[in-house]
């Protein structure tokens, strides 16, 4: 681990093998796509300088079963893929929700369906982010928007990955991957590590812990402790309750509150100019940046624009955008057909102005700037 504060030129893919290198990750395995090849390339080299272990596997399957299996072993571990690999993970990310499996999925997003453009960026997978493996369960997503954040927010997935025993999945794209930023690497950044049982009490891999915000303590494989993992539904134990509805429905409530009872803790956002704005621009990702620079414009033509950037995107901070909601109107840029404009839209219960845009191309600040006049028009 870094211990002294480097400055240096370096795009996104290799920001996130940096932030994973700080935090502690001492397992990869993938499976080299465009547009996150960097991230297995760089890691081949970079990991095992650390102490760690990269494996390429066979296929994006394997690589994210490897992910699990590591975990289990005691080792902060990450994949990276891009949107058909994501794909192919989603039954492996569904089992280490249920599992409690931590473990960090880096999709850096291209245009898609199917192969799609694998040299162009999109925020198509945002929702597949949330919503691609079956069953009710919630995670984190976290959405950088530069070099920078790209670093700081890989930090920041293994932390909450290990408070809340959960896969964090961090949703960069091709823009953010391959844009060469200055970086700040290491500096003030934090890392925490999983807490482990008690020692003389009976240790429960799957009891949610009241003191812990509903999330069990974690032993690992090998420690003295006799652990069960399977991907039914089971008790604290592990053992299997599939066929009993009560404890089935208490399972997955847990599961799902964990995240969402402590939204307000993984809530990550920059608002500027909020609280006399008329209209405001939401946005995430690399879209946050013309959608910034659009703000500025207007704001210099007397115009009361704000700007809201998401760096956790789910849970979404629907109580946040509820309090200052308003009568203020939103506009959200995306490279997508207006998915995160439909969530905002749920959240606060009237329309939004969607801005979307497909086929790989960032918004100019001029179109966004136009829209925002439209509305003052």
């Amino acid at each position: 681990m870094p211990e002294e504060r480097q400055v240096r030129i370096i795009h996104g893919n290799e920001a996130c093998v940096e932030g994973a290198i700080f935090a502690g990750c001492g397992f990869f395995a993938g499976y080299p796509i465009t547009p996150a090849s960097e991230v297995a390339e760089i890691m081949a080299s970079r990991l095992p300088e650390a102490g760690g272990v990269f494996l390429q596997m066979e296929d994006e399957l394997a690589s994210m079963n490897a992910l699990i299996g590591a975990s289990w072993g005691g080792l902060k571990a990450m994949t990276a893929t891009s949107g058909p690999g994501f794909s192919l993970k989603q039954e492996g990310i569904g089992y280490a929700v249920v599992t409690e499996t931590p473990c960090v999925v880096l999709n850096v997003m291209r245009g898609g369906p199917s192969t799609g453009q694998p040299t162009l960026a999109s925020q198509q997978d945002v929702l597949q982010a949330k919503y691609g493996s079956h069953g009710d369960y919630e995670l984190i997503v976290l959405v950088p928007s530069s070099a920078q954040e790209a670093f700081d927010l890989t930090v920041r997935a293994f932390n909450l990955s290990e408070k809340y025993l959960v896969p964090v999945i961090i949703l960069s794209d091709e823009i953010v991957g391959h844009t060469r930023e200055r970086v700040v690497v290491s500096g003030g950044a934090s890392v925490v590590g999983r807490k482990k049982p008690l020692p003389g009490e009976p240790y429960a891999p799957f009891r949610g812990e009241p003191s812990n915000g509903g999330v069990p303590y974690r032993a690992n494989f090998g420690e003295g402790h006799a652990i069960l993992v399977d991907g039914q539904l089971h008790d604290e134990t592990g053992n299997r309750i599939g066929h009993l509805p009560g404890p089935s429905a208490a399972l997955v409530q847990r599961l799902c509150g964990k995240i969402t009872d402590n939204e307000e803790d993984i809530r990550d956002l920059d608002a500027r100019w909020t609280d006399d704005a008329d209209v405001i621009v939401l946005s995430y990702g690399s879209a946050a940046r013309p959608g910034l620079r659009a703000v500025k414009m207007a704001r210099e033509k007397g115009i009361r624009a704000g700007w809201i950037k998401l760096r956790t995107l789910f849970p979404f901070p629907e109580d946040y955008i509820r309090s200052i909601a308003a009568e203020k109107t939103f506009i959200v840029p995306e490279l997508n057909v207006g998915k995160i404009a439909r969530e905002l839209e749920r959240s606060i219960l009237r329309k939004v102005i969607s801005m979307p845009k497909l086929g790989g191309e960032l918004h100019a600040p001029s179109e966004i700037l136009e829209t925002i006049e439209e509305v003052f028009r």
